[in-house]
């Protein structure tokens, strides 16, 4: 028995000298390629083309060598600067969000090439969300005769990338401190986009504009609508934007993160102190109402709604007490008169937007109803000249998109998302692991906030956002991980 012992150790250190040496030797290569690319980018392209080679080269060797690292580029990005563009001039060029997921795509699987032994995590909900990406894939073969434009095959392979971050989440997230890290992550994100958007709304309009314009370096847009403002009329009230171009993706965003840190605000046992995230729920409810998205405000009622229902009753109490002085600011001081006028405007559809949003719904539905199983695809134009495409809400523009096999194959995976979340926050909060059961409901508020934004926005589910399609599907991977990582129950917060 000893000597079979003796004879196997050998073996397992010579693979792990094998996997070690492939990683080196991936190492090498990638510093080989991206260094003979950087010298390319020097002595061909502007003087400045070393310096992102060299960036480039850094944050690959990082992605490469920590997971973690990857994980923050991707959230960050997404949530702060989800427009930015590498500074060159391409055929197609690539947006830093784009190259982050990739990245962290590709790492993820040389992980698996080096080290077999490490178990593919699929989660019950990865085979069904990959049919779901064959049914888009079938849609916009279809609906473009498989001829798809460059641009739309571009910003559909940015999609599958964002919803194949779910996959990403799953098997790089694997213990509870690689979890709380990662949700750690999301709130400062989610706080840094709202401080940024209230700063830029506090700056002068003119200060602001600059500011916004410099970054038409990286891609973003410097003339047209670079600020925004209701009824698009720069005399009236601005929008608060932070660095998401939209105001209403910003909203959606911020709808989502903000769920989750309302739910850490009053959780047990939070992943950050408190007073942080007062401060972090605060900023970012506050940015939420300056985009003047009414959808966004709603999302974020709801989700912190669903909070007070599942879990804490005590939420209620500030919500009543936030409502109640809003009503007095506005009948005393009038206070957010605008937006109460916005709002009274909207749910009588009397408003400009709410009136193209009812045109929107009645050319869905007539596309729709036309083509009911797999929908037209992602074209920029309809197969037919009479009906507009596009519609402001996430479940018709799934149903206008990939038909309603894909919409109801969607609300089949957020059905069987809640059924086995639901169950493991209960699960958790009974069995002693306060921080994984309020992480579970924050993640379950995010995804609820998502979805009651849906209801007037398309955001979640747009080829050309695809920052907020990974922040929504990374955001039920995260909570699927929690459900099979060891509660953090005996490792006190931060707290």
């Amino acid at each position: 028995m000893s000597a079979l012992l003796d004879h196997r150790r050998p073996r397992r250190i010579r693979v792990f000298e094998r996997n070690t040496l492939a990683q080196h030797a991936l190492e090498a290569l990638l510093a080989v390629v991206l260094g003979l690319a950087g010298g390319a980018a020097v002595a061909f392209g502007p003087f400045w083309a070393g310096f992102v080679a060299l960036a480039g080269l850094a944050t690959a060797y990082g992605m490469l060598r920590f997971t973690s690292f990857g994980l923050a580029l991707a959230v960050f990005v997404a949530t702060i600067l989800p427009f930015g563009t590498l500074p060159f001039k391409a055929v197609i060029t690539p947006n830093f969000l784009e190259l982050a997921l990739l990245g962290l795509l590709v790492v993820w699987l040389l992980r698996l090439l080096i080290h077999p032994d490490e178990p593919l995590e699929l989660t019950r909900l990865g085979l069904p969300l990959i049919g779901f990406i064959g049914i888009t894939l079938f849609s916009l073969i279809l609906g473009s005769n498989a001829s798809p434009d460059s641009l739309t095959l571009h910003n559909y392979f940015k999609f599958v990338l964002a919803v194949l971050f779910f996959f990403s989440i799953a098997n790089c997230v694997r213990t509870p401190e690689q979890a709380r890290l990662v949700l750690r992550l999301i709130l400062i994100g989610g706080a840094v986009s709202a401080l940024i958007g209230l700063v830029l709304f506090a700056l002068p309009d003119a200060l602001a504009l600059q500011l916004l314009v410099a970054l038409g370096r990286i891609g973003y847009p410097t003339t047209g609508r670079v600020l925004r403002y209701v009824a698009d009329d720069p005399n009236g009230v601005e929008r608060a934007i932070g660095l998401a171009v939209d105001p209403n993706s910003y909203g959606g965003m911020l709808a989502l993160v903000g769920a989750f840190a309302v739910t850490q605000a009053v959780a047990e046992r939070p992943v950050l102190p408190r007073r942080w995230l007062y401060a972090m729920a605060g900023a970012m409810a506050l940015a939420t109402f300056l985009t003047q998205s009414r959808g966004a405000l709603g999302g974020l009622v709801v989700g912190a709604l669903y909070v007070a229902v599942m879990r804490y009753r005590k939420l209620l109490w500030p919500m009543v007490g936030a409502v109640l002085a809003v009503i007095m600011l506005y009948l005393l001081f009038g206070v957010g008169a605008n937006f109460v006028t916005r709002v009274t405007e909207g749910v009588q559809f009397r408003d400009q937007a709410n009136q193209m949003r009812l045109d929107e719904y009645q050319n869905a539905i007539q596309i729709i109803q036309r083509y009911p199983v797999f929908g037209i695809g992602f074209g920029k134009s309809g197969p037919d000249i009479d009906l507009g495409v596009g519609v402001s809400s996430i479940y018709l523009a799934l149903a206008e998109r990939v038909g309603l096999v894909g919409l109801f194959w969607f609300l089949g995976l957020l059905a069987a998302f809640y059924t086995r979340s639901v169950p493991a926050m209960r699960q958790a909060f009974t069995h002693g692991a306060p921080e994984r059961g309020a992480a579970l409901l924050g993640l379950q508020a995010a995804i609820t906030a998502a979805l009651a934004v849906g209801l007037l926005d398309h955001y979640f589910f747009n080829i050309e956002f695809s920052h907020m399609v990974a922040l929504f599907w990374g955001t039920i991977g995260l909570a699927l991980v929690l459900e099979t990582v060891q509660a953090p129950a005996d490792v006190p917060s931060s707290a």
